[in-house]
């Protein structure tokens, strides 16, 4: 792991406590998702967390699987998940899943029965929630609550065995009733599930819920330090009374510490709203580049290192709060500025004719990349037609205008200066090319040093340009200052532009993944999903502008 930028945040303060007092010998950490769905930005400033806290420490971390909802979970989902932590760059120490624990978790269902801390209850799931109470109002014992062992015993051997239907009866933790913490007033601990599980098939048709099987499978691990967010908080009394009434773990067990979710500004990063999002047709899969799903931003070109130094950035908080994604943008420019080969691709194309050129085509030198020469040059093919961006010129051009305009001189990126001399119209009057002339004295890298020019633009030679897709994002979501609109209602329509670029015919040979700088365009990368060999689809992957103006160095 690269050097921590921060020496210590409120996490490490309690680790750094605990190892002095000998709470504990070492550190371990888990990351445990639950495979209903691919992982999101978010889950990338948990894994940050968990991996780089055990790391820091020498210790370890165990990705585990939180699978006891088979209607939602799938093998697929786990499979994905592996490849997305793998990706930015960790390395599990055991790979594990609930479901590897669900003898040991019902056994100690029963000794909470024999303990009379647990019971069988027949109230529907409405009647549950109504006797449960409300902040302002306590709840009241369930008429089943104060069952025999013996019944309580016989009732949840035969939930096990498959004698009831789905709802008809619950195993519930006997607490209190009064507790002002409506989590502490008798949670439910197991429920009916007749559903096939993708690592259990039909073995079990009673599953364990999330609060009760998380603290077992973490001290069973061995976990020390069980990090997780912020809206646990008020589950950690659970989280340790379950430990504290189970005989195994009377000498040690994890601590339980909670820390603040990454929210980006008008990204979905619910995977309830992606699925829909993707089950509709909306998207175009879970790895769709205008998702903040880790598989998206792969795809769109993002790289872990970029993720990794926003989530470092971002630091370890406990207050919840909502990221400007302009912070987000400045890693990924900032990580590609010096990886990034710089190419011309003209996105909105104007032709030029160059009255003055010979016909023929010669080969100029052009760096890869001016802050990185170990990325080296390339030929660039100019020639007597060539197209520069339309937003280039203007006829009329405005107040601080200085790009091409009639009369006006720019440099040509690499070439020679041009200057205009004609605009040629159709009959509506609309731009069909330009006439212009150039200098051959001023070729870049002669040594001219004449008349001076007040822009560069770039462009590409007509005969030899590659035609690429190339696919423009914006954010999904349209504002809702309201808070009040479905998230489809917000679905942007200029979410995705797509368009043919002129390329420099170089790019042509973009292999899958590759990311470059289209100059004055914005970062791109070559699709890997819909790139094909010597046709390759560049998603853009953020603009070279940005808003974002960093604060810690």
């Amino acid at each position: 792991m690269s050097e921590d930028r921060y020496s210590s945040n409120f996490i490490w303060d309690f680790i750094d406590e605990d190892l002095k007092t000998g709470a504990y010998s070492e550190v371990c950490t888990r990351f445990p998702p639950e495979p209903n769905g691919y992982l999101h930005i978010g889950h990338a400033k948990a894994i940050y967390i968990n991996f780089a806290t055990a790391q820091r420490y020498g210790g370890k971390t165990n990705l585990r699987f939180d699978d006891t909802n088979p209607i939602k979970e799938e093998a697929s989902y786990a499979e994905a998940i592996q490849q997305d932590v793998k990706w930015l760059g960790y390395d599990w120490n055991r790979l594990c899943y609930g479901s590897d624990y669900f003898e040991r978790t019902y056994r100690y269902a029963v000794e909470l029965i024999q303990k009379n801390l647990a019971y069988c209850d027949s109230l529907s799931a409405d009647e549950i929630k109504a006797y449960r109470g409300t902040l302002t109002e306590k709840g009241k014992e369930s008429p089943y609550r104060n069952r025999s062992i013996e019944e309580n015993l016989t009732l949840f051997e035969e939930m096990k065995a498959g004698k009831y239907r789905d709802g008809e009866i619950v195993l519930r933790a006997k607490i209190d009733m009064d507790s002002p913490n409506i989590l502490l007033r008798d949670p439910v601990l197991y429920r009916v599930l007749h559903a096939t599980h993708h690592n259990t098939n039909d073995q079990w048709c009673i599953y364990p819920l999330y609060d009760f099987a998380h603290p077992i499978q973490d001290a069973i691990e061995g976990i020390t330090h069980s990090l997780c967010s912020l809206e646990f908080e008020n589950n950690r009394p659970l989280y340790d009374w379950v430990l504290d009434n189970l005989d195994d773990y009377q000498n040690q067990r994890p601590r339980q510490i909670e820390f603040a979710r990454l929210n980006l500004e008008n990204t979905v990063t619910s995977k309830r709203f992606l699925k829909r999002l993707v089950d509709s047709g909306v998207v175009d899969g879970w790895d769709d580049p205008r998702l903040a799903t880790i598989s998206g931003l792969r795809r769109r070109g993002v790289t872990p290192q970029a993720i990794r130094a926003f989530c470092e950035d971002i630091g370890i908080s406990k207050s919840n709060s909502e990221v400007d994604p302009a912070m987000f943008e400045h890693h990924i420019r900032n990580d590609l500025k010096e990886k990034a080969p710089r190419m011309m691709a003209v996105l909105n194309p104007l032709k030029v004719i160059i009255t003055n050129y010979e016909n023929n085509i010669e080969y100029l030198d052009a760096p890869n990349n001016l802050d990185n020469e170990a990325l080296g040059s390339r030929k660039v093919p100019f020639g007597r037609e060539i197209y520069i961006e339309r937003d280039d010129f203007m006829e009329v051009p405005e107040n601080k205008f200085k790009r091409l305009s009639p009369g006006v001189e720019v440099r040509l990126m690499y070439a020679y200066f041009l200057k205009c001399n004609d605009v040629i119209k159709d009959n509506d009057g609309n731009v069909l090319y330009l006439e212009c002339t150039y200098d051959p004295q001023t070729k870049s890298g002669s040594g001219f040093s004449g008349r001076k020019v007040k822009a560069t633009i770039h462009w590409v030679e007509a005969s030899t340009a590659a035609v690429l897709k190339t696919n423009l994002y914006e954010n999904l979501l349209l504002e809702d200052k309201t808070g009040e609109k479905d998230m489809l209602d917000r679905l942007n329509p200029a979410s995705l532009t797509v368009t043919d670029a002129l390329c420099e015919p170089a790019l042509k040979d973009a292999k899958a993944g590759e990311c470059f700088q289209f100059v004055r365009n914005g970062y791109f990368s070559a699709d890997t999903k819909h790139s094909t060999v010597n046709n390759p689809v560049f998603n853009r992957i953020v603009s070279l502008k940005s808003s974002y103006k960093p604060t810690r160095k």
